[in-house]
């Protein structure tokens, strides 16, 4: 939770109690995705800004904690509200120009070790599933603020079919063969028919008698072969090496 301990080592005369730190460590993931704290209460006060710090008087209701927030945006407007009910804190969290709510219930002793108020780097822990349940329980059905949201890595390149035998093509129409692709002029190509099961490139040491440049009206595999092979064994526009002569009046 990098940029914690500043924000605890400044509030640290303010924390208490186990809560006190637990009410700090929520505020700074809010912080970390994109909100800044507006003040404490549930109207706003005189001459607010946006903060990274602590509102005067955060910690002043040891029961129930009420922080505004605001997105760096200014898309969403956040009032939190964390409610101690015995050993547990309620987070009710509303963005007030939508109107969603969310809310989670975190067991204090499972995040704060109370003994060590003191010292930072062992207030804290399982500080992992609390930025997971943070986030997925309070960011998540609210919606980030802009610029934060997760983006999917771009593709560094876009691989051509001719240099990616193994991805394979759009489905072919029924009885339609693969569409014929050029070989690439690599001399590393040799032998990429055998590495492409459509049979869409040459260059490779499989012999395929459909495709050796001769003619064979009315031969389609696909459609099977009368007393050996039923319709539809053969792919449409697969490769396909026979194991007899196909047709009739065929020599061997």
């Amino acid at each position: 939770m990098a940029g914690l301990e500043p924000l605890y080592a400044w509030a640290r005369p303010a924390i208490s109690r186990p809560q006190d730190a637990l009410v700090c460590g929520i505020h700074w993931e809010l912080i970390r995705h994109g909100y800044r704290c507006l003040g404490a209460g549930d109207q706003p006060g005189p001459d607010e800004r946006k903060s990274e710090l602590l509102p005067a008087g955060w910690e002043a209701n040891k029961e129930v904690y009420t922080l505004r927030y605001k997105s760096m945006d200014d898309a969403y407007e956040l009032l939190l509200k964390a409610i101690m009910v015995e050993d547990s804190m309620i987070l009710n969290v509303m963005d007030r120009r939508s109107q969603k709510v969310a809310d989670v219930t975190l067991a204090v002793a499972d995040y704060i070790n109370p003994e060590h108020l003191d010292d930072f780097h062992k207030v804290y822990k399982n500080t992992e599933e609390l930025r997971m349940r943070i986030t997925s329980g309070i960011i998540a059905p609210l919606g980030p603020p802009a610029g934060k949201a997760r983006k999917e890595p771009e593709s560094k390149e876009d691989v051509p079919w001719d240099e990616n035998p193994l991805r394979l093509p759009p489905r072919q129409p029924m009885g339609a063969r693969a569409p014929h692709r050029p070989s690439p002029l690599s001399p590393f190509a040799v032998g990429g028919e055998d590495l492409d099961p459509f049979g869409g490139r040459s260059g490779g040491m499989i012999v395929d008698p459909l495709r050796s440049g001769i003619p064979h009206p009315g031969i389609d595999p696909s459609s099977g072969i009368p007393g050996r092979l039923p319709p539809g064994a053969v792919p449409p526009g697969a490769r396909f090496d026979p194991f007899g002569p196909i047709g009739v009046g065929r020599s061997g």
